[in-house]
């Protein structure tokens, strides 16, 4: 079985890591290079950066700062925000990533993942989907960073995104996000149950059990986490010593 891995997530805007609360109410977590290279240090698997702003002139300061991130880490990495054509992909993964992450402009033009994995192979393509469990039950996809719902349902997304040549998908529950009472494990395990690619796990991340269930209960896997990390909440070493103690299989 392959090891579950560890994934702290760092959202970028300005050229600083932030961190917010069901997808507002952003503070500052500090210098993204900076967590980057500690998080190495530390022992994570891998790190994933979005770009949350994606402006213009946001892109050029990223892509500076995927650079740099390339420089000071040797796991991989993961960067995602704005990516709408094979060019932004390119200029990414020329700037030292190892795989891209596309969210809205893939569910608003779904060939854009064909044209991903046709070019650069399924293993670069992440497809992160950001849904909200409404009040009826069903999952809902939304676009623009949690801010606009669509008519997609998560399941029936995903499995077009893994026909499509996805390597991965990168599932965020807006209901979990940010509050610390766990992932959606769930949904998760539904997710993990009809697909045959990787399922990271987002949103929901508050105590060193959360981790343990998602692996065990959600059958994700690998878990993605910020404000834990980001504020010395949970500590990487800690977390899959015990996640070891579980029984689960993790890199230490």
């Amino acid at each position: 079985m392959l090891a579950k891995r560890i994934i702290p997530c760092l959202d970028v805007k300005d050229g600083q890591t932030v961190k917010g609360t069901n997808f507002v109410h952003l503070r500052h977590a500090g210098d993204p290079v900076e967590l980057g290279r500690a998080y190495c240090e530390q022992g994570a698997d891998e790190l994933v950066f979005l770009d949350i702003t994606a402006s213009h002139e946001g892109r050029k300061t990223f892509t500076d700062m995927v650079s740099r991130v390339a420089e000071a880490v040797n796991i991989p990495f993961t960067v995602g925000g704005g990516v709408g054509a094979l060019a932004d992909v390119d200029r990414l993964l020329s700037a030292g990533a190892d795989k891209v992450s596309v969210n809205s402009a893939a569910l608003r033009r779904p060939d854009l993942i064909d044209e991903i994995t046709t070019h650069y192979g399924s293993q670069v393509c992440v497809v992160a989907i950001d849904a909200r469990q409404e009040e009826d039950g069903t999952w809902i996809c939304y676009l623009n960073g949690g801010r606009i719902p669509t008519e997609r349902s998560l399941f029936e997304w995903a499995h077009e995104a893994q026909e499509r040549g996805a390597g991965e998908i990168l599932f965020t529950s807006m209901n979990h996000d940010g509050v610390k009472t766990g992932f959606a494990n769930d949904a998760l395990r539904q997710l993990s149950d009809t697909l045959s690619i990787p399922i990271i796990a987002s949103g929901g991340a508050g105590e060193k059990e959360h981790f343990r269930d998602v692996f065990l209960q959600g059958r994700a896997d690998a878990a993605l986490a910020a404000s834990v990390f980001h504020f010395g909440e949970i500590k990487i070493p800690e977390l899959k010593k015990y996640l070891r103690t579980e029984g689960i299989n993790i890199r230490l």
